[in-house]
This record gives C-alpha cells, structure tokens and sequence, in this order.
C-alpha cells in the first residue's frame, strides 16, 4: 500500500488523493472528523506531510484491508496516540530511576566500581567455605 514519495516533502491534496487512488473529498472528510490535519498555506491550500501519509496509509489500512469505519478508525487513532505517550513516560520513568540509582550508588560508594550491590568481603582467617548441615 506504500506509496513512493520524496522525503520531507509537502503535497497539496490532488497529488495525495492521485497518489492513495482516493477522491478528494476523502481527503477532506478525514480532516472533518479530525482524523488527519495537514497544515495550510497563506492561501489556505492544504498541505500533507510524510507524516500526514504515514497516518493516511494507516488510516487506508484500517478502512481498505481491515473494513473499520470511520468512528472506529477515530477511536484506533486516539487509542494509538495514547499508548504513544504512554510509553514516552515510561521510557522517562525509566531513565530518571537509571539516573537516580547511579547518583545514589555513587553517593554511597564514591571510591567503588563494578557492582551496584555492595559484596561481602572475605572473613580473615577463614580456609574453606562453611558447611551447613541440613
């Protein structure tokens, strides 16, 4: 479904519509219902991103191959949208408890290497491992 395009181009609504073999008017009811938002020009004239056909292949995808109707493909969107910023958060969760465990482990153990957990030195004098009885 992929169609060729330039890289980081801008594309007025006939070239997508020839480009996707949709009508304009498809074009424009998805950004009606808040399923796409190219930017404009002074003049008002839309202009499609290589994002904004990325999300229209998706949305293509949804309609084309899978039958979702529009309200469905809205929901899909929003849906995305959310776990895209949920795992934003996570992978900022994730570095602030790297970042503060480092700066906690070398409060600790300013002079120390290697582990995060501190290991037990060897007790002095002792030859051979302790053995337990069970």
């Amino acid at each position: 479904m992929a169609a060729r395009r330039k890289s980081k181009g801008a594309y007025m609504i006939s070239a997508v519509a020839e480009m996707y073999g949709i009508h304009p008017q498809t074009l424009r009811l998805y950004e009606r219902e808040g399923l796409l938002k190219p930017s404009r020009t002074e003049g008002n004239t839309r202009l499609y991103t290589d994002e904004d056909l990325e999300r229209l292949e998706f949305i293509l995808n949804l309609a084309r191959d899978l039958g979702v109707n529009i309200a469905g493909i809205a929901i899909i969107l929003q849906m995305r949208e959310r776990m895209e910023e949920m795992n934003r958060q996570m992978q900022s969760f994730v570095e602030y408890v790297r970042s503060e465990m480092l700066s906690r482990f070398q409060q600790a153990a300013p002079g120390a290497t290697g582990a995060i957990v501190p290991l037990r030195k060897p007790i002095a004098g002792r030859a051979e491992p302790v053995k337990r009885s069970s």
